[in-house]
């Protein structure tokens, strides 16, 4: 990317990422997500559930780039009599990541910042201090002096809860933390290659995708593929950056700065193997060097895009990402763009003949 490429993407993504958008209650980042695409693309349109789909061309194979809108969030469940909030985890948490964490509360009268609380640890057994302190056993404190008091606030059961992490760049600028990493990353590409090919002559009619409900069992997935109908789907998310003390390369081979990853299998999805093989040799190609990456305990959107009528040629593509479902990620800028420069070339060659040699197999 150029310089002034860089200093727009890298905004879209800090927008992105400060927008407070859990599983069922993604709208804001859907509305910021379009009005970014809008610029791009012929069209912007959603589905029933909440997607963002903005379309660029009407003719010629469909390709869908999806990242999801949502991120892992809570639920508030129940005011205490003395103010705190029981809450439902939105996602897959770790107990041991949540305790002693910002958090913000979106209500109808805004956010308000909280704390993730826990019983103090000198009031634990030995025995219990080993342990991660059980979900059901936090809370979240706003500062509320007892239930009305909380109640004056503006919050009620039902309002959602999200990390309270802004985006920063990091001593070496090229590390980039933030909440909702996964997969807000997603949804920038997908905008980010809308905006690339804009002025690109292909035959192609090229869908940027926000699906919903990622974190929760890929629901949207579903009905914003049947809104799409694509030929051929790309899903955009984060993958585990195993370069930490304690990493496995066996088991999460990937690391920051050493480009975008390809995923070999998850537990929803073995990719095409032709669509795969073009991604491999475009990155050859190009000089984009890629990364491959295995999930055998998750999977993403593209387990249910691939299943779309009578079967899409999909694969999953995305970047490392250091402690995802936390309260903050890390990702290279290196990375991101090598993976949007990889999937504005794949698309560049694609066209109906391509398509129906990969659906031949």
């Amino acid at each position: 990317m150029s310089q002034g490429k860089q200093g727009d993407f890298k905004q879209l993504l800090r927008e992105l990422t400060e927008v407070a958008g859990p599983p069922g209650h993604e709208g804001p980042v859907r509305e910021l997500m379009g009005s970014w695409a809008r610029g791009a693309a012929d069209e912007v349109t959603s589905d029933r559930l909440g997607a963002m789909i903005a379309r660029k061309g009407e003719t010629g194979p469909r390709v869908m780039v999806a990242g999801h809108l949502d991120e892992v969030g809570f639920m508030v469940t129940r005011i205490t009599e003395e103010g705190f909030l029981r809450f439902q985890p939105l996602g897959g948490w770790w107990s041991q990541v949540v305790s002693a964490q910002r958090v913000e509360v979106v209500t109808d009268k805004g956010p308000l910042v909280g704390v993730i609380g826990s019983k103090p640890p000198h009031l634990l057994s030995p025995e219990q201090r080993k342990k991660a302190v059980p979900m059901d056993e936090l809370f979240i404190d706003v500062g509320a002096e007892d239930r009305e008091d909380a109640e004056q606030m503006g919050i009620q059961p039902g309002d959602v809860v999200v990390p309270y992490s802004p985006f920063t760049e990091m001593a070496n600028p090229k590390h980039w933390l933030a909440k909702g990493m996964d997969n807000r990353m997603g949804c920038a590409v997908a905008v980010e290659v809308l905006r690339r090919l804009r002025d690109v002559d292909h035959p192609n009619t090229v869908y940027g995708v926000g699906t919903v409900m990622e974190e929760v069992g890929r629901r949207g997935a579903f009905t914003a593929t049947a809104a799409v109908q694509p030929d051929i789907g790309f899903a955009v998310d984060v993958g585990i950056a195993g370069d930490t003390p304690g990493g496995n390369k066996d088991q999460a081979p990937g690391r920051l700065g050493e480009g975008p990853q390809l995923v070999l299998y998850d537990a929803g999805h073995i990719p095409h193997r032709g669509l795969a093989r073009l991604i491999q040799d475009t990155a050859a190609d190009e000089g984009i060097p890629l990364q491959h990456e295995w999930i055998a305990r998750g999977a993403t959107d593209a387990s249910h895009i691939h299943l779309y009528d009578q079967g899409v040629p999909t694969v999953s593509v995305g970047v490392p990402a250091r402690y995802i479902h936390s309260h903050t990620s890390i990702i290279h800028q290196d990375d991101v763009e090598g993976l949007v420069n990889l999937l504005v070339a794949v698309i560049r060659r694609l066209d109906q003949e391509k398509v129906d040699e990969l659906v031949r197999g």
